[in-house]
């Protein structure tokens, strides 16, 4: 062992890194005392767990679904095989072929999961499992021209771009966008926990959190996204633009909200053509925003707004000084 200049440092014996340790520390023996105040705590009430002989939904596999659907909602965009128009259809067929399989698995196990946790008779969870695999399936055309018109509506109101392939490859509004149209068409089918963990996905992503229950129309384009809030009874007309932070939400809810307020409708509705501009809060579900209107940054509105209406805030009083004068 040599030093910068050269000098040759030899190890004492005594140093403890160098000697083999032959008395180990181990403190194993404490851990099964641990286990079994853990195993005492899952069979009380309190505890949350899933122990059983049904399984749960696959949380990593419903991603790969999204992924499997996005491949084709894109074709060519997110995959590794070259498509070309010889052999676009047979790829598709295969791809959704898988789809149909995995779709079933999952959505089978969803619904055998939540008859159990419900306690509800049997209701044939294999054979509704493939019904709705394939209802989900039939709507990929529509979700197709939907998310065009997404797409067109980015293009026409980002001067930031002028390709589309950029807006599909990149923008994390579309990203959101794209996977709760996915994800709102499982929860109209009623298939249970499957599109909520959809959407928390793009959630996880993006910072867009959009509830799959909203009902959202064509030509959406959320810019930039990060902190947006799209709440369950939200419902966004056609070719509705939002900046990041926006939040259309709820008013102040009871304690238990979560029971009493589950069929009531909590959320603004956004109509045609409205711009709302960033961190702008919209609460209330009798709360209108009338078509064509702007909300401009920053406000908070518990109120309706008539069509064609322009809502800003007052512009605030700047203070300039001189930093160097104390």
């Amino acid at each position: 062992m040599s030093t910068a200049k050269g000098k040759q440092i030899i190890p004492s014996p005594l140093d403890p890194c160098n000697q083999e340790q032959s008395n180990t520390i181990c403190l194993q023996d404490q851990i099964p005392e641990v286990v079994k105040k853990l195993v005492a705590s899952w069979q009380t009430e309190n505890c949350f767990d899933h122990i059983g002989p049904v399984p749960i939904p696959s949380h990593q596999a419903i991603i790969d679904i999204i992924y499997q659907v996005r491949q084709l909602l894109f074709p060519g965009y997110f995959t590794q095989t070259k498509l070309h128009a010889s052999n676009l259809e047979y790829y598709i067929g295969q791809e959704t072929t898988e789809l149909y399989e995995h779709l079933t698995e999952q959505i089978t196990m969803a619904i055998r999961h939540d008859c159990r946790r419900t306690n509800q008779a049997c209701t044939n969870c294999e054979e509704r499992g493939h019904h709705l695999a394939l209802s989900f399936i039939k709507t990929l055309p529509q979700i197709t021209e939907t998310l065009t018109k997404d797409i067109r509506a980015t293009l026409a109101g980002d001067p930031a771009t002028n390709s589309s392939d950029e807006v599909i490859f990149s923008y994390p509004g579309l990203l959101a966008t794209s996977i709760f149209r996915m994800a709102h068409e499982l929860f109209l089918l009623k298939v249970p926990i499957i599109p909520r963990i959809m959407t928390e996905h793009a959630h996880s992503l993006t910072g867009i959190d959009i509830h799959p229950g909203a009902t959202i129309g064509a030509g959406l384009f959320i810019d930039h996204g990060t902190g947006v809030v799209i709440g369950e009874t939200t419902i966004i007309g056609t070719n509705v633009r939002l900046y990041q932070g926006v939040t259309l939400g709820a008013l102040s809810l009871p304690r238990d909200a979560g029971v009493r307020l589950q069929q009531i409708k909590r959320h603004p509705t956004i109509e045609d053509e409205v711009i709302i501009y960033a961190n702008a809060i919209i609460l209330g579900g009798e709360t209108v925003i009338g078509r064509r209107s702007i909300i401009g940054g920053n406000i908070w509105l518990t109120e309706s707004v008539p069509p064609d209406t322009r809502v800003m805030l007052k512009r605030p009083e700047l203070i300039f000084s001189d930093k160097r004068v104390p």
